[in-house]
């Protein structure tokens, strides 16, 4: 007679207790955050490590003499001590706060004339490609204008600052709204969104993408026409006014050691205030994944 084994007692899997479960829950998640802050650290690492290679492989192949184009480590030696002896932040705290209000200014001025532009046919017939031509001058070609008018001063940088960042900003919101899906207005129009409210509640959230852009292109016109500002304009101890100063010297690490602040504010600025905000737009309008 054949007989039948009964089922084999399974023994239940070990099961984590719940303070196992919650220890582990927040070690996974720190794991996924250093493999996310490696992922997008280590190609801005390796491409700063190709840079320095190629600099010094320029540097030894003896094309200028090293008082002319210094070894990456003289100028970084000459780096810390700008910054050890606090050169390099009172010159930023200067630079930086000309930066911040001829922006401010420029995105005033910006926001209102891209208002006016994008909502009115014939101010956009009137003022439209004009906007546009000023935005591709060069902002070193308004300075001799500067000059005239407001002399060396404060106002002079100011005014080459705020042409030179608000035809950006303005021509950002303005290709917003033209972008602005008809069905959305469509159905403002059916909840009652008229005149300011129209604008307010569903023009402006709709073209932030297109106006964060401008924004970028904007902060980056911006600084560049300070830095040319400051070059032409010599009022206090600015990062402009070092670069200047360290030219005349012929002090090439001190010069180099500057433009390098100038390229990690740029970087800095826009990759933290620009960038967050570019990401947060885009989570909000759903194109770009939690």
């Amino acid at each position: 007679m054949l007989t039948v084994d009964s089922d084999p007692v399974v023994s239940p899997e070990p099961m984590l207790d719940d303070s196992a479960a919650v220890t582990a829950a927040p070690t996974r998640r720190r794991r996924i955050t250093a493999r996310a802050v490696w992922l997008a650290v280590w190609p801005k690492v390796a491409a700063v490590a190709i840079g320095l290679a190629i600099w010094q492989l320029v540097v030894w192949s003896g094309w200028r003499r090293e008082y002319v184009l210094p070894p990456p480590a003289t100028v970084f030696r000459r780096l810390g001590e700008l910054i050890a002896d606090g050169t390099v932040g009172s010159a930023l705290v200067t630079t930086l706060e000309r930066a911040a209000y001829g922006f401010g200014l420029a995105l005033v001025i910006g926001v209102v004339v891209g208002s006016l532009v994008s909502s009115s046919k014939i101010v956009r017939s009137a003022v439209g490609s004009f906007i546009t031509g000023l935005q591709t001058m060069p902002s070193i070609a308004w300075f001799p204008l500067a000059i005239l008018l407001f002399g060396l001063s404060e106002q002079a940088i100011l005014f080459v600052v705020v042409l030179g960042a608000a035809p950006s900003i303005a021509n950002g919101l303005i290709t917003g709204v033209d972008h602005v899906p008809p069905v959305l207005l469509r159905a403002g129009h059916m909840m009652g969104a008229t005149g300011i409210s129209r604008f307010r509640h569903v023009v402006l959230p709709a073209s932030m993408p297109s106006f964060v852009g401008g924004l970028k292109q904007g902060w980056a016109f911006a600084w560049r026409s300070l830095m040319a500002g400051e070059l032409l304009v010599v009022l206090g101890a600015s990062v402009g006014f070092l670069l200047q100063q360290y030219r005349n010297l012929a002090d090439a690490p001190g010069l180099i050691a500057m433009m390098i602040v100038i390229l990690v504010v740029g970087i800095v600025v826009d990759a933290v205030l620009f960038g967050s905000l570019d990401r947060w737009v885009r989570r909000r309008h759903g194109l770009l994944a939690d």
